[in-house]
């Protein structure tokens, strides 16, 4: 086999990561199911952070990684690697002189794909959305997780048609129970040899910590666009519920426009509108949509007036700078006026 590796991952923690006890919990669990040498698959709705825990997992056991994302054109050789090319020798024999002796030879060139070069080498595999591949592509993992031996689908006389699987090999798969498109159901027996974690939207703490991380907003503001999209969440009025990424784009936006929510003048309403009713519908039907629109801004107004949020007036990045840079008022000079006696 061709010894080039394909690009791998080196594992490094991930900067702004959260570590909430609900997050250390999750990851402990996964560690132990993988140290007792089980696969673990993280499943859950979108944004519930199953790609992100995944990478944090696998930076956590130190291996590089090799990183595959589910497909539906995916088949077995594009998993495991195939024969791609040809290797041409040739060699003139001129020792004597009156005499040419040509030897030509041709062979296929046989490259290792990722999960071979995985297997091979001891690599950390992240599959990330494995169920968007055909499960009859992914039928090649059964033998690597239960047998830990691979087999070999093209083989030449050169090649052994089995290969043992490295001890420190390890996987980890993610996959979304509750997309519509373009994914497929996992064979039984795949699903019988992994360990699988359900995950849903976190706590609203770990929420406010992970908005706070991403977006860089004071933390009362955070606080506020969390509570809004939760409420939106939790009513039922919304054909997909938002997500930790939609609460991620109001922050940043209002992060750029360097305004906080009490100054915003109705910016926060409309990008409150505009993010939480495009994220939370599917058809995209205009009716729905002004519905959403109409109770997010009620969502808005209410949120307003809670008693959490500061009242009081917030001072812009402009202001703020202004004063930084001329510096702490001087006080001012009391003058003494001192009064002469008049003389008889």
């Amino acid at each position: 086999m061709d010894d080039a590796i394909p690009t791998v991952i080196e594992p490094t923690p991930k900067a702004g990561f959260v570590e909430t006890p609900e997050v250390k919990q999750t990851v402990k669990r996964a560690l132990n199911y993988i140290k007792a040498g089980y696969p673990v698959h993280f499943r859950g709705p979108a944004g519930t952070g199953k790609t992100t825990l995944a990478l944090h997992v696998a930076a956590c056991l130190k291996r590089p990684v090799v990183m595959i994302h589910g497909d539906e054109e995916f088949t077995t050789s594009d998993l495991v690697g195939g024969e791609h090319g040809y290797h041409f020798r040739q060699v003139v024999d001129n020792f004597v002189s009156r005499v040419k002796k040509t030897e030509e030879d041709m062979m296929k060139c046989w490259v290792d794909n990722r999960l071979t070069v995985a297997c091979k080498l001891g690599f950390t595999l992240v599959y990330d959305e494995y169920t968007r591949s055909r499960p009859e592509a992914n039928n090649i993992l059964l033998s690597i997780l239960q047998d830990r031996i691979m087999d070999i689908p093209l083989g030449d006389g050169d090649q052994d048609p089995y290969l043992k699987v490295h001890p420190d090999f390890i996987a980890i798969f993610t996959s979304n129970p509750e997309e519509y498109a373009g994914v497929h159901r996992s064979q039984d027996a795949l699903r019988d040899r992994m360990v699988t974690i359900d995950l849903d939207h976190y706590d609203y703490d770990t929420e406010v910590a992970i908005v706070h991380a991403k977006a860089k907003l004071p933390k009362h503001d955070c606080e506020t666009i969390v509570r809004i999209m939760r409420q939106l969440r939790d009513s039922g009025k919304c054909e997909y519920e938002p997500t930790i990424r939609s609460a991620i784009m109001i922050a940043k936006t209002l992060k750029i426009e360097a305004v906080s929510i009490a100054r915003s003048n109705g910016f926060f309403t409309e990008a409150c509108q505009d993010i939480l009713a495009s994220q939370t519908s599917r058809v995209g039907s205009k009716t729905n949509q002004n519905i959403v629109r109409g109770f997010v801004a009620q969502l808005v107004e209410k949120n307003l007036s809670h008693p959490a949020f500061p009242q009081v007036k917030a001072v812009d990045e402009e202001s703020t700078l202004a004063a930084t840079k001329r510096g702490p008022k001087k006080p001012k000079r009391r003058r003494s006026i001192r009064l002469g006696r008049s003389s008889e």
